[in-house]
């Protein structure tokens, strides 16, 4: 039976979920996620789990967040005077909200607090800092060529 190694292009169900039980995403309902073994386009943690698997296989993998989204950067918070937001503009905490870096990238962040002089936002991924668990199962495997 063929077994994943570095470079084939895998096809998995998963679900991922928090410590304390709460679902963050799934494929459960969708196409399987498709990416290629050690290219980089998934979490490092979860990456690692793959090869060794075959299909039809499953697992539980536990990433820590040094391996996912990382730790919550304190430098990623900014705080914005609220008179430089524009009064349309929702500063409710838990808002999400896209800035532009001076290069004009999108930068997606969110309302973490919000005063009449102050809005802080924070551009960290709302999963840092987050221990993840994965059920994982393999459903296809296309091998390197």
């Amino acid at each position: 039976m063929t077994q994943v190694k570095q470079g084939d292009t895998v096809h998995i169900h998963y679900t991922g979920t928090l410590k304390d039980g709460t679902t963050f995403d799934s494929s459960q309902g969708r196409d399987p996620l498709a990416f290629q073994v050690g290219a980089g386009q998934i979490i490092p943690g979860l990456d690692a789990a793959i090869p060794g698997m075959a299909v039809g296989d499953r697992k539980t993998v536990t990433v820590p967040c040094e391996e996912a989204y990382g730790p919550v950067n304190p430098e990623m918070r900014q705080d914005v005077p609220r008179a430089d937001i524009p009064a349309e503009v929702p500063v409710e905490v838990g808002t999400r909200l896209q800035m532009q870096t001076q290069s004009g990238q999108p930068v997606p962040v969110v309302v973490v607090a919000s005063d009449d002089r102050t809005v802080t936002l924070d551009a960290n991924h709302p999963l840092a800092g987050q221990d993840l668990t994965f059920d994982i199962e393999v459903v296809a495997i296309k091998e390197a060529a």
